[in-house]
């Protein structure tokens, strides 16, 4: 990386609590090597390769490595999802290392173990607002594929890169978050391993010369920060395990719920224009109805109550406008 620092792009999506991010640049793969890659194709050669050689050539081997200038608001996010104080607590450890230094961000592999529903993805995708950073997402519960996460050789039919190369060569940052949602539920067909590339990539030192098997040429994943969720930690792979900093979330109580849902509207408030035309609180008659779903309920809720409540001509949310008898049969046939 080099030394010199300047202010990252900002995110119009974040929300207030983050200090300005601060970057350098980290080469994430060499020019040179894709130039020869793409000399070696010749004029017969696969015409996808090809393509994504020259548009890693468009784009430069460099990218943001971004860290917070102080700071982040954990205390805030910690207030509106109180379940997840531990989790702050060790990331603002981990953070407070290097923030007055030189040093990159690096924080250890997160594993999310919980219910379904209780906020998981969403408590990811706020702390890569609060770095600064990009974000990431791999869903692996319907997912077979080997390939997902490191990609497929070029000689198969239709095969292409992998998360992991989209995430950083089509981005904007050395250092994203990126969330495997659902590890536990990964399915094998017996002969690929979907998470066979997550030990080289949970290991700082393999993780630096990460070779998308797509693509062939290495990629610095070092200072990617990995998220993973899961129900069940018992059908997680020791190696993984071991390679993690493994908290258990539990479900919020009901005064942690109405921070919840607070937190919720605003997120789907502020990143909507039409959100303006609502109050930046929610009604905590609202709040209190909706305390009693998980959170990714809330969240559906959320969006049907502010379309209800538009069809019905006002700029607030009242009770009548949540679904909550679409919200009990789900609960009932096990959602």
């Amino acid at each position: 990386m080099t030394s010199s620092i300047v202010p990252a792009p900002a995110d119009p999506r974040a929300s207030g609590g983050s200090p300005i991010s601060i970057a350098g640049f980290r080469r994430i793969y060499s020019t040179s090597q894709v130039e020869s890659a793409l000399g070696e194709l010749g004029p017969g050669g696969n015409e996808a390769l090809k393509g994504v050689y020259e548009k890693m050539l468009r784009a430069g081997g460099e990218r943001f490595s971004v860290k917070p200038g102080a700071m982040p608001d954990f205390d805030g996010l910690a207030a509106e999802l109180p379940n997840f104080a531990e989790v702050l607590d060790d990331l603002r450890k981990q953070l407070a290392l290097c923030l007055e230094t030189d040093d990159p961000v690096e924080l250890a592999p997160l594993l999310l173990l919980g219910e379904p529903g209780i906020g998981k993805t969403h408590f990811a995708r706020r702390i890569s607002r609060l770095l600064g950073t990009g974000y990431g997402f791999v869903s692996m519960s319907s997912l077979t594929a080997g390939w997902i996460l490191s990609g497929a050789s070029a000689q198969w039919r239709n095969a292409r890169a992998g998360k992991v190369f989209d995430t950083l060569v089509n981005g904007d940052y050395a250092n994203p978050v990126i969330v495997i949602d659902e590890i536990d539920k990964t399915a094998t067909d017996g002969q690929y391993d979907p998470l066979g590339a997550l030990y080289s990539l949970l290991e700082p030192g393999t993780a630096a010369e990460f070779v998308d098997e797509f693509a062939e040429i290495p990629l610095d994943c070092s200072e990617i920060v990995w998220v993973a969720t899961a129900n069940d930690a018992s059908r997680i792979p020791e190696p993984i395990l071991n390679r993690m900093n493994v908290y258990e979330i539990e479900p919020p109580d009901r005064e942690g719920a109405h921070r919840i849902a607070q937190s919720l509207y605003r997120e789907i408030r502020d990143s909507h224009s039409w959100g303006a035309q609502f109050p930046e609180m929610l009604d905590e008659a609202v709040a209190d109805k909706l305390a009693a779903v998980a959170p990714r309920e809330m969240r559906r809720q959320l969006v049907g109550a502010f379309g209800n409540a538009k069809l019905a001509r006002r700029d607030r949310l009242l009770p009548e406008d949540l679904n909550a008898e679409r919200s009990m049969r789900r609960q009932r046939i096990g959602f």
